[in-house]
Order: structure tokens, then sequence, then C-alpha cells
């Protein structure tokens, strides 16, 4: 039977996380369990972080929005400041797994599983999102994106806990999409995921882009080149068309159980396709 320690503060967390052998820290805990349900984690104990207040809500900070690392999917979905500000976050929350996962699911345990399928991750990379981390002696920041750096891979110590995202809220873009692929409609891992905003003129032109793809390199993709060719022109069928093959060179996937990467490269490419296939501006 494991010990599982349930913390209500921060002044109560830091002594557990120095004791050995170190606990396993968990919030909702949807991948860990799956995970020892399997075998392939047996922590000596586990430190379950969702009683901790600090870690948890949503705030407003200038230009920016605070997400505490604790804050379940579900609660972001139900927040008036997330669908005002952060629209394209919430396209990708809405495709994330079943109500029962988005009720347990926070959106720092997605970020520290570090799966390249994780649907908050193209969202939070092209939202520029920054990762505040704490310890007992200091708090740092970074991005997401140098926080990220492989597959379950991150740069958390010991010690060390995620404990918010600050994300700068994005003015003036009026396409937010986000789509996935993945091998059956709903409670789908995706095959491949793509993220967009862009700010088209009233004339249709593309005035500024950024784009992330998932699941489809050892971390969230992104491409200058992809953004800087679609900038100055008509968002249409044919640019994107063209524009297309950019991005089947810049992803990088894998054969899995799921899918080849061949299948991958091809609808990484034809995700960008969608963004002239409906009325996505709002």
């Amino acid at each position: 039977m494991k010990v599982v320690h349930l913390p209500r503060t921060l002044a109560e967390l830091w002594p557990l996380l120095e004791q050995e052998p170190p606990g396993r820290m968990y919030c909702g805990g949807t991948d860990l369990l799956v995970q020892m349900r399997s075998g392939e984690v047996d922590p000596a104990a586990l430190i379950c972080l969702e009683r901790i207040e600090d870690l948890q809500g949503v705030r407003e900070e200038h230009d920016c929005l605070w997400i505490g690392a604790g804050t379940t999917h579900t609660s972001l979905l139900n927040h008036s400041l997330v669908g005002w500000r952060l629209p394209i976050l919430v396209k990708a929350l809405e495709t994330l797994g079943s109500p029962l996962i988005r009720n347990m699911g926070t959106i720092g345990g997605n970020i520290c599983t570090a799966s390249p399928a994780g649907d908050t991750l193209p969202p939070l990379y092209i939202l520029d999102a920054e990762v505040t981390l704490r310890s007992r002696e200091r708090a740092r920041t970074m991005s997401l994106q140098a926080f990220i750096t492989g597959p379950g891979r991150t740069q958390l110590a010991g010690g060390e806990i995620l404990a918010g995202i600050r994300v700068k809220i994005p003015e003036g873009y009026n396409v937010h999409h986000f789509e996935k692929v993945g091998q059956r409609r709903a409670l789908a891992c995706a095959i491949a995921s793509m993220a967009a905003m862009l700010r088209v003129s009233s004339s249709g032109v593309i005035e500024a882009a950024h784009l992330a793809w998932g699941s489809v390199g050892p971390t969230v993709v992104t491409s200058t080149a992809v953004e800087e060719s679609l900038i100055g022109e008509k968002l249409s069928q044919d640019i994107l068309d063209k524009v297309a093959g950019l991005v089947r060179h810049a992803v990088s996937p894998i054969d899995d159980i799921r899918a080849s990467s061949d299948y991958r490269r091809e609808v990484s490419g034809n995700l960008l396709l969608r963004l002239a296939a409906g009325p996505l501006v709002f």
C-alpha cells in the first residue's frame, strides 16, 4: 500500500520533497495512475498537490494571465477570463480527453508529462507561455519551449515544482484555430495536431502568424520559415497549398502503433489547409 501525502500549503510541501526515497508528485494523476497500473513506475510514496491553494486559479496581471499549475482543465474551460483572453487554449481544452479526465487533470500535469501529443502544448507554445518554478529556496521563470526538453523530459530540478504558467494576452489576432487528428473522433490521443493564430486584414492579407504542431516531433514543432511564408499573402487555398509543403519538411514524426511517420507528415500539412476551410475569424 502506498503512502499518500496531502499537503495543504507550500510550507507543508517542502519537507516532503526532501525525504528519501523521494515521493512522486502529482495533482490530477490521470497519467501517473495509468503508469502505475501498467507497472511502468512504482514510486516509494505519492505527494498530492491538489489541495494547495497557491497552485490554483486564474488571475489577470497587467497584459498577462497567470494560471496556477494545479488548475483543472474543466475549471479553465469554465473561467470567463480564459474564454475571453485565450480562445485558442479553450479550443484545445475542449478536445482533451473526456469530461472525467478534464475534471481531474490539470494544466500543470499536461505540461510536466511533456508528451509531444499533449493537447495544451501547441496553444501554449504559440502564446509564448512562461513557466514559474518554485522550490523552498527560490523561484525562477523560463519559457515553456526551454522547459520541455524531450518526450517526458523537463528542466524541473529536484525539490522543485511547477507553480504556474504566465501567458501574455494576444492582441489583434482574429483567427484562432486548434485541430487534432486521432484514431477516433473523441477520447483520442493526437496523431497530429495544430494550433494557429493569425492576424488577417480586412482585405484578407495575413499580417502575423503563429503556428505549432503536436505529436510530430520529440517536442512541439514550430517553424519560423512557415510563418514568414504566410505573412503578406492572402489567406487562400492556393497559398496554404504551397506552404503545406514546408510544414511537411519542418516536422519530424516517428512511426508508432497509432500512425506511420509518413501519415503524420502528410496530416501536418493538411491541417494547415483547414485554415481556409471554414469561418475561423471572430
